[in-house]
């Protein structure tokens, strides 16, 4: 698994998919995030509980917030001081398990 900065190729070729599926690139930080939303606060919080236990076995956390039916996903790899495949990773996983969960 790397864990390497993503490169300017690597941003065109990976990260470009993610932003054009929702995720943005936080202004003045090397950080991308979305805003999920699901029908009601049950379905948001099952999402994150979900989401949660894969961040966790990639021991990979998000920054998050939540309210209501309403999560904001903040990906960065801090320790890199960056974007890199991990955060590539749990943003598709974390799209994935969103359909799954019938978000909006």
């Amino acid at each position: 698994m790397r864990s390497d900065l993503l490169t300017e190729d690597d941003r065109a070729e990976r990260l470009q998919p993610l932003l054009d599926n929702g995720w943005e690139m936080v202004d003045g930080r090397d950080q991308i995030r979305k805003t999920f939303t699901f029908s009601n606060f049950r379905i948001a919080f099952g999402w994150m509980t979900v989401a949660g236990m894969e961040a966790e076995k990639m021991n990979h956390h998000p920054e998050w917030t939540n309210t209501w039916n309403r999560v904001v996903v903040k990906l960065t790899t801090f320790n890199k001081g960056g974007l890199t495949d991990l955060d590539v990773r749990l943003a598709k996983r974390m799209d994935k398990l969103a359909d799954q969960f019938g978000a909006e």
